[in-house]
């Protein structure tokens, strides 16, 4: 099993552990549903070093992956990012991430805990002969996430840089203790979220400046069961669980954010402008909202009626809202906000609610 270097940090803050591809990571610090508050309300720190990272070099960098990935990155200036993921040829989403552009590299964050997944599928695509390297940074570059309303003012009191100035996936240099990472504006919580991404070395020096900085903002550390939580009520859907082989991007509400209709062929290509010339989206994302019932396990079927019109992927217990709430993809006609549905858990059928995504605004 794999470890972040801030495995020690972690037991000395009393971390439960899980396992996520591989990785041996902190599941909470003993009270989840006060992490998740903390997050909510001031700050809060993770570690999120499972998270697959690749670096793309060479000559032939962007034309390479510009051509194997669904969204256009031509467009983007060092110091931009965005959103995309890569196709089976039937449309199909094998993963899901971010890329940002460095300049004299490209830096690429799966959107999730899918372990070696982006890297074993670009690998295929890199031929003999093309000018481009792909290193696998998974477990020599480190990240972290602070997450919260109060982030910004931990950030700029531990880094020296205003992260609210920045839009969601653009980024900045920063030098840690003589490391050199990005400070990245992302989404991960619905809060104001900012990573750090740097040298595995330089990622203790990283998390000991947040926390000599932390006091006076309440700083408390979060685990995978708050960032659960947090991202469902913040309607962020994520490789693995919600994006996967049984999911084209624009059923997932990905168009303009992860995929291109313009920028010529990519694997899946066809099959995802066939849908939207034609509007033929088959069914759809959405937030669904179930009254007196236990978390349904994903996979867990819709139905309408005695009609099953799909299934459940990620679902948990609000905190903000004292309910269970869950993203599901039940066919179109049953989508619109209001939509009444069941879901079958554990052969009994429990009521279940469409309702319109984030389930939970920024504080």
């Amino acid at each position: 099993m794999k470890r972040s270097r801030l495995y020690e940090e972690h037991m000395k803050r009393g971390a439960t552990f899980i396992e996520q591809a591989g990785w041996e990571v902190p599941a909470h610090y003993g009270d989840t549903a006060a992490e998740h508050q903390a997050v909510r309300r001031g700050v809060g720190l993770m570690d999120l070093s499972q998270r697959g990272k690749l670096r793309v070099t060479g000559e032939d960098r962007v034309k390479w992956l510009q051509s194997v990935i669904s969204n256009d990155i031509l467009p983007l200036a060092p110091g931009q990012g965005t959103y995309s993921s890569l196709l089976t040829h039937k449309g199909k989403m094998v993963t899901y991430f971010r890329v940002y552009q460095l300049g004299e590299a490209l830096m690429l964050e799966d959107v999730g805990e899918i372990g070696d997944v982006t890297y074993s599928a670009l690998r295929k695509f890199l031929l003999f002969g093309t000018k481009a390297r792909m290193e696998n940074c998974a477990e020599t570059w480190g990240l972290l996430l602070i997450s919260g309303p109060k982030a910004p003012e931990l950030v700029h009191a531990a880094f020296g840089t205003e992260p609210s100035s920045l839009k969601p996936l653009s980024f900045v240099p920063v030098d840690i203790d003589g490391h050199a990472g990005m400070l990245i504006r992302t989404e991960e919580t619905g809060e104001t979220d900012v990573e750090i991404l740097l040298p595995a070395d330089g990622l203790k020096a990283a998390w000991d400046r947040c926390w000599s900085h932390g006091e006076p903002f309440g700083l408390r550390p979060f685990g995978a069961h708050a960032l659960e939580s947090l991202r469902v009520e913040a309607g962020f859907p994520k490789a693995g669980p919600d994006l996967n082989e049984n999911i084209v991007p624009p059923e997932a509400n990905l168009e303009g954010k992860a995929f291109s209709l313009t920028k010529g062929c990519y694997p899946g290509q066809e099959v995802v402008a066939r849908m939207d010339t034609y509007g033929a989206v088959r069914r759809r994302l959405v937030g669904l909202v179930l009254e007196n019932a236990q978390v349904p396990p994903p996979g867990s079927k819709l139905f309408s009626g005695d009609r099953e019109v799909g299934w459940i992927t990620s679902a948990v217990r609000s905190p903000s809202l004292g309910k269970v709430v869950a993203f599901g993809f039940p066919l179109r006609d049953f989508t619109p906000p209001g939509t009444g549905l069941t879901v079958e858990i554990n052969g009994e059928r429990k009521a279940a609610t469409v309702q319109a995504l984030p389930f939970v605004k920024e504080s």
